[in-house]
């Protein structure tokens, strides 16, 4: 077999500037395949780095005022939200996975903790807010539904609010002085979103509204849907809409009473972008190989018509069909599998050396050509040599012993 893989690579050796060129077209087709897809790839990480911080499968509903009369109730009517809507959202809609609200404290709140001050912002929440942030607890732990049901002056603080007070000593169990209150540190957490989130403060939604005075007042409300359910995001829209305007008689079609931002909308579409993108450099990608290709097949072509005595030669002696038509393809996947997997390596190697030097973008990062990806296009470059060499492997299969020795 060995031997056999030599002799191809003889045979091409013949020929070398024919051989070349081919070579070179083939090469830059699976070079050009590979570095566009690696620039799909940086687009998909863009795209996933933009919803790093927010769950790409949540809704977030603010209320707003009516632009529609409902039931004897005029336009220009402030929604106001509370507590009990997002009790009543859990019961009737099952598809969510987590909810919180969020009660918005004054923006500028002064932090004091051993004599040393610092303005922090400070988010008034429900215990699953950390899964609609992703955020990741690093020391103790999360609020909890005790920590709501008791109002409890606790706070979970960010990486960077524990660096500002406590550089080198321990957080947890510690009290700050927010707005004049003591509040016990209960947890330390990280973000992903960037060096604003971890200078967050997270306190009960319920202890906020008692401190300042916001009764059961809801500022904004947001909720996720299960990943295995996403394609029901738009239904569980609506049944939102519902069940608000049902509790605070507004018409469920009235599009200025809420606003609701949906992620699973705008994630969408992003991701059909990109596949369409990624369809398109893999018809680009593909088309350039093809160009190859079709040099591969030819130089075989006339390889053939160059060899008929030759081939004669071997039908005389006894060679079948088979064998000559092995011979005619062995030798296009040689071509076609050397050149071509040189221009994939090349590709890789380029997108591995310039991905992580690249200027920080959020739109485009660190491109690279994953592994499904280059198993594909090997796949493809075995089969086009396949293809490659069948046409004229076909022709001389084709050939008598005595057709062939006239030739």
């Amino acid at each position: 077999m060995l031997e056999r893989w030599i002799e191809a690579l003889l045979t091409l050796g013949r020929h070398r500037t024919r051989s070349a060129v081919t070579a070179a077209t083939m090469a830059w087709g699976m070079f050009m395949l590979v570095i566009l897809l690696g620039a799909s790839t940086g687009l998909r990480n863009g795209a996933e780095f933009v919803f790093r911080d927010d769950a790409s499968n949540s809704l977030w509903i603010y209320p707003s005022v009516t632009t529609q009369a409902h039931e004897g109730t005029p336009t220009g009517q402030t929604i106001r939200f509370d507590l009990d809507d997002i009790t009543a959202i859990q019961r009737a809609i099952p598809e969510v996975e987590y909810i919180t609200g969020r009660f918005y404290p004054p923006d500028e709140l002064t932090i004091v903790c051993d004599g040393r001050k610092a303005v922090f912002p400070v988010r008034a929440t429900h215990p699953d807010h950390r899964h609609l942030e992703r955020t990741e607890v690093t020391q103790g732990r999360f609020l909890n539904a005790i920590d709501l049901a008791r109002r409890r002056k606790v706070a979970v603080i960010g990486l960077e609010v524990a660096a500002h007070f406590f550089a080198g000593r321990e957080a947890l169990g510690q009290t700050l002085m927010i707005a004049g209150a003591p509040y016990r540190i209960v947890g330390v957490f990280d973000d992903i979103g960037g060096e604003n989130e971890r200078r967050m403060l997270y306190v009960p939604i319920t202890t906020a509204q008692l401190v300042f005075a916001g009764g059961r007042r809801v500022d904004q409300i947001m909720l996720t849907v299960p990943e295995s359910r996403i394609s029901e995001g738009e239904r569980v829209e609506a049944e939102v809409r519902r069940v608000l305007a049902r509790r605070h008689g507004f018409s469920p079609s009235d599009p200025g009473a809420i606003r609701v931002r949906s992620m699973i909308e705008q994630a969408a579409e992003i991701r059909g972008v990109i596949d369409g993108i990624e369809l398109f450099t893999w018809l680009v990608g593909l088309g350039t190989s093809l160009a190859g290709v079709v040099g591969v097949g030819n130089i075989t072509l006339i390889g053939v018509q160059e060899r008929t005595r030759e081939f004669g030669v071997r039908r005389a002696l006894g060679a079948t069909g088979a064998q000559i038509v092995a011979l005619v393809v062995r030798e296009a996947l040689t071509l076609t599998v050397l050149s071509g997997g040189a221009g994939l390596v090349l590709g890789a190697s380029v997108l591995e050396l310039l991905g992580p030097n690249l200027p920080a973008n959020e739109l485009f990062r660190d491109p690279r050509a994953d592994l499904e990806s280059l198993l594909v296009a090997t796949a493809v470059l075995i089969t086009a040599g396949a293809l490659a060499g069948g046409a004229a492997a076909a022709r001389a299969s084709r050939l008598t012993p005595a057709e062939a020795l006239r030739g």
